[in-house]
């Protein structure tokens, strides 16, 4: 039986939504107010262009039933029943959208069946600013130009996730363990990497009214999470910004690094079956155990 939500329910949990969702974006809001950029925060509203207010839009998850909701009649990916309910409909979004879902659940049944790898050290980051004079982030380099390079030379290149090789610079690119690309993407992505985790944000908007908003938010700060691990272990000075580096070119950082993310990967691990079975009602089944 599908759950049904009364409409003094489902308009209870909308409204503490929309709460969350301001407070998650209270700080970003009021930097844009001020024209002022940063370079941690700003990505998850730059790379993932999803705007405050997409945050504040609450959806009850594929199948559940909101009664007396007129206002949501012709919404997409929902479908009508008498007296004004609505669902969110996962066979209209197949049906409009079957490329995206087939993706979608590619991406994360795969990832979700491969032991986590953890050698990486973060040094995507440092490869976007290998042998490169001009940097993405308008920022000094920690260790300088020549001390930052001597780490990309002294390091194997492990990076597994095609969205952060295609930033690296050209001398980086052979450097990697193996060539990357967009095809080859669902075949590689391992639950180990930080990047992959933060994605989980993006599949759960992707979704739209298939995901729990609640859900969904979850996913916002796994992505918020994770992107502070990232760019502590970045070559970036970011002391201005109050960002304690993680010194990965020490065995120290190493250690710490890897630890954190192997709690970023459980925690992914665990959002993956959730977004499965908030959409699919079927989650991974059985996920591949943390590897090495």
């Amino acid at each position: 039986m599908p759950t049904t939500l009364s409409r003094d329910e489902w308009t209870a949990r909308a409204r503490a939504h929309e709460a969350r969702a301001d407070a998650l974006t209270a700080a970003h809001r009021e930097r844009a107010a001020r024209g002022e950029k940063h370079p941690v925060w700003d990505f998850l509203f730059t790379y993932y262009s999803y705007k405050p207010a997409m945050l504040r839009r609450w959806h009850p998850g594929a199948g559940v039933v909101l009664q007396d909701a007129p206002e949501r009649i012709g919404w997409r990916w929902y479908s009508s029943a008498d007296g004004g309910a609505v669902a969110p409909d996962a066979d209209l979004f197949r049906a409009e959208k079957p490329q995206l879902a087939d993706l979608v659940e590619r991406m994360l049944r795969r990832t979700a069946s491969r032991p986590g790898q953890f050698g990486c050290f973060g040094l995507h980051e440092w490869a976007m600013v290998y042998r490169e004079e001009e940097h993405r982030h308008p920022v000094p380099l920690r260790l300088g130009q020549a001390g930052t390079d001597a780490v990309v030379e002294t390091h194997e290149l492990r990076c597994t996730h095609f969205d952060a090789f295609r930033f690296f610079t050209p001398d980086a690119v052979p450097r990697n363990r193996r060539p990357l690309t967009r095809d080859s993407q669902p075949d590689l992505e391992q639950p180990g990497c930080l990047h992959a985790g933060m994605d989980l944000y993006r599949w759960a908007v992707k979704l739209g009214p298939l995901i729990p908003g609640e859900l969904m938010l979850d996913a916002f700060e796994l992505a918020r999470d994770i992107r502070l691990l990232d760019m502590e272990a970045a070559p970036y000075d970011l002391s201005a910004w109050g960002v304690r580096p993680v010194r990965i070119e020490t065995a120290d950082g190493k250690a710490e690094y890897v630890r954190r993310q192997r709690e970023f990967a459980e925690r992914g691990t665990v959002m993956r079956e959730r977004v499965l079975d908030a959409w699919l009602g079927t989650s991974t089944g059985s996920a591949a155990p943390i590897g090495h």
